[in-house]
C-alpha cells in the first residue's frame, strides 16, 4: 500500500506535464474574411473563426493560412469572448511531400516493400535512410542501396510535417468557452493590376474604355467568401537586406454598382467590390472596375531626339527615324472620364472597314489621378517618316579651362503619305547650356534641357524643319 501510495503521489506532478493535444483550426471554422491586396505582392488578411478554448495553457493550430504568410506581422486578437494571453507563436511552412518526408527520415528506419513481378507476392525489408538529397540512399541489412528499390512504408509523419500551412500559437485562456478570434497578417503571393480595353472611334477623337481589376492568387491558400478590397499605391515597405463642354450625365464614366467603390485612403486609393469573392489558390480573377463610353483623346505624332547628337560629327543619324504614334486620355469629368485609374496595361482596338475589331497597340500607363492626362503609345507610324541629318558641326574657340562649346546644324525631312495632314511634335533634348541660333520655324522651350517644334505636313506631301543650336557641355 506504500509503495503504491508513493506511485500516485509520484504520477500526479507528471501529469501536469503532460501537454494537452493541439487544437485545430481549419477553414470550417471561419466566420469572416477580408483582404486587402496592394501593388507590389502584399496583401492584408483578415480571418476571423470561431471555436472553444479551454481555461489555462493550450496550442491553437490555425491551419490554411497563406503559405507566403510573414510571421512577425501576424496579430491574433479576442473579436469577442474572454481575453487571452499570447505566449509563443510558429509558423510551420515544411509542408508534406514524399521528398521531405524521405528527407525527415534520414537516419531512421522505413520499411521497403518489392511486388515480385511474376508471382504479385509483397516482401518486406527494413530499411535505414542514410541520404534523400539529390539521390536516395539506403542501408539494407548489409549493403547500401541507391534509388528507390520499392514502395517505402513509414510508420508516422513527423510532427513537424504540415498538410497544409499552419500558425501555431501558445495562448493562455482566461477561463473556457468559445471566441470569435481574429486572425490578421501581411503576405505574398497575392497580386493585382489593372487592365483596361479601350476601342477607338473612327473620328481618332474618341474611344470607349472599360477596365477590369486582374486578381492573382499564388499564395498556397484559397480565400473564400472573402470581402475583397484593393489599395492604389505605392505603400513604402522595409526590404529585407470627349466632348468639349458640359457632358451627360448618361455619357459620364462610372463604375458598375456590384463592381468596385472607391474612396481615398490616406495619399492612396481604396476599392472595395460590393460583394463577396473567392480567391481560389493558382487563380486568376478579373473583376469590373469601370466603363466609359465616350472619353475624349487627343492623337500626337512624336518623334524624340537625343542628347549625344550635339557633342560630335555625326552626318546622317538613324535614318529613317521612327515616328511614335500617341494617344492622350484626358482624365477629366468634363471628357468623359474623371476617375483614379490604377496602373495598368491598356489595350486599344478601332473597327475596320468591314466592321471588324483590330488591335493596333497596347501600352502601360501608370498610377493616374484625375484631372491629369494618360499618354499611350500605341506603336510607330506607316505612314509618316522623318530623316534626321547633320549639316554642320564646328568645335568653338574656349578659353583655357572653360567647357568645350559645340555649334551644329541640323535637318529633319518629313513625308507624310496620307489623305490628311498631320501635325509632328519634335521634341529635342539639349545638353549642357545651350542657345538655338537660327531655326526655320519658332520653337518652344519646355524644361530647362529641350526646345520643342509643332511641324505641319500636307497630304501627300513633306515638310523640313532646320535649326542651329550651340551648346556648352
Amino acid at each position: 500500500m506504500r509503495h503504491r501510495l508513493w506511485a500516485l503521489a509520484f504520477a500526479a506532478p507528471l501529469a501536469g506535464l503532460v501537454q494537452a493535444a493541439p487544437l485545430r483550426s481549419t477553414l470550417d471554422d471561419q466566420k469572416a474574411l477580408a483582404v486587402t491586396v496592394y501593388n507590389g505582392d502584399l496583401a492584408l488578411v483578415k480571418d476571423t473563426r470561431e471555436l472553444t478554448l479551454p481555461a489555462g495553457e493550450s496550442v491553437l493550430e490555425l491551419r490554411d493560412v497563406s503559405a507566403q504568410i510573414r510571421p512577425e506581422t501576424a496579430l491574433l486578437r479576442v473579436a469577442k469572448g474572454n481575453p487571452i494571453a499570447l505566449l509563443e507563436q510558429n509558423f510551420d511552412f515544411d509542408l508534406l511531400t514524399p521528398a521531405k518526408l524521405l528527407e525527415k527520415y534520414i537516419g531512421r528506419e522505413v520499411r521497403v516493400v518489392r511486388t515480385h513481378p511474376t508471382t504479385g507476392a509483397d516482401s518486406t525489408e527494413t530499411a535505414r535512410v542514410l541520404a534523400a538529397g539529390e539521390g536516395v540512399v539506403l542501408k539494407i541489412g548489409d549493403r547500401i542501396e541507391t534509388g528507390l528499390p520499392g514502395r517505402l512504408v513509414f510508420d508516422a509523419v513527423p510532427d513537424n510535417l504540415r498538410d497544409r500551412p499552419t500558425l501555431a500559437v501558445t495562448v493562455n485562456g482566461d477561463g473556457a468557452g468559445q471566441r470569435a478570434l481574429e486572425l490578421s497578417y501581411l503576405t505574398g503571393g497575392l497580386t493585382w493590376q489593372a487592365d483596361y480595353v479601350a476601342e477607338l472611334a473612327a473620328n481618332e477623337k474618341e474611344l470607349a474604355l472599360s477596365g477590369w481589376v486582374t486578381l492573382t492568387n499564388r499564395s498556397g491558400t484559397a480565400y473564400r467568401n472573402a470581402r475583397l478590397q484593393l489599395v492604389a499605391g505605392d505603400v513604402n515597405r522595409v526590404e529585407p537586406a470627349l466632348r468639349r463642354g458640359r457632358v451627360a450625365e448618361t455619357m459620364m464614366a462610372k463604375p458598375d454598382a456590384g463592381a468596385l467603390r472607391e474612396e481615398s485612403l490616406l495619399d492612396y486609393h481604396l476599392y472595395t467590390l460590393g460583394r463577396p469573392t473567392t480567391l481560389a489558390d493558382q487563380q486568376t480573377k478579373q473583376v469590373a472596375l469601370l466603363a466609359a463610353p465616350a472619353v475624349q483623346v487627343q492623337k500626337e505624332y512624336h518623334l524624340d531626339g537625343a542628347e549625344y547628337y550635339y557633342g560630335t560629327r555625326l552626318g546622317e543619324v538613324d535614318t529613317p527615324h521612327k515616328v511614335a504614334v500617341l494617344l492622350h486620355v484626358d482624365n477629366r469629368k468634363a471628357a468623359g472620364l474623371g476617375l483614379p485609374l490604377p496602373a495598368g496595361v491598356v489595350r486599344v482596338y478601332q473597327r475596320d472597314s468591314a466592321g471588324g475589331v483590330q488591335f493596333i497597340g497596347e501600352d502601360r500607363i501608370d498610377h493616374t489621378p484625375e484631372n491629369e492626362t494618360a499618354k499611350i503609345k500605341l506603336g510607330d507610324a506607316f505612314d509618316v517618316t522623318a530623316r534626321r541629318t547633320q549639316t554642320d558641326f564646328k568645335v568653338l574657340t574656349v578659353d583655357k579651362g572653360e567647357r568645350p562649346r559645340f555649334e551644329s546644324a541640323w535637318r529633319l525631312d518629313f513625308k507624310n503619305a496620307r489623305k490628311v495632314p498631320v501635325v509632328i511634335t519634335v521634341d529635342e533634348p539639349l545638353p549642357g547650356d545651350w542657345e538655338i541660333v537660327d531655326d526655320s520655324q519658332p520653337h518652344q522651350k519646355f524644361g530647362a534641357h529641350g526646345a520643342r517644334w509643332r511641324v505641319t505636313i500636307p497630304p501627300g506631301g513633306g515638310q523640313t524643319l532646320t535649326y542651329r543650336v550651340r551648346v556648352r557641355m
